[in-house]
C-alpha cells in the first residue's frame, strides 16, 4: 500500500485558472508558495496537522489568494497552476 505523500505527489496535476476558478468564488482555493512541497501541505491538511499548517499560515507560505491575484489570474483564463485535491481545499501553487 502507498504511503499518503506519494499518493498525494501522483494526484497533483496541472490545471488551467478557468476550471480553478469556481474553487476560488466558494473560498475553497489555496495557494502553497514554491519552496514548499504542494504534497507535504497535502499529507498535513489531510492528517488534520494543526500545528505545521499554523506555522506555514503564520510564515505566508499558504494563504488564500488575493483580490489583486484573483483579478489578474481572471484577465489570463488560460493561466496554469500545479493543482492538488484534499478535500475540501484545492491547493495550487505557480
Amino acid at each position: 500500500m502507498q504511503d499518503l505523500k506519494t499518493e498525494l505527489a501522483e494526484a497533483v496535476s496541472e490545471a488551467e485558472w478557468d476550471w480553478l476558478a469556481p474553487h476560488a468564488r466558494r473560498d475553497s482555493l489555496i495557494i502553497v508558495e514554491p519552496g514548499l512541497d504542494i504534497a507535504d501541505v497535502g499529507v498535513a491538511i489531510a492528517n488534520d496537522d494543526v500545528s505545521r499548517v499554523q506555522h506555514w499560515i503564520e510564515e505566508s507560505l499558504i494563504h488564500k489568494p488575493s483580490p489583486a491575484q484573483l483579478s489578474d489570474w481572471n484577465l489570463n483564463q488560460s493561466k496554469r497552476f500545479h493543482a492538488l485535491i484534499v478535500q475540501p481545499y484545492v491547493l495550487i501553487q505557480e
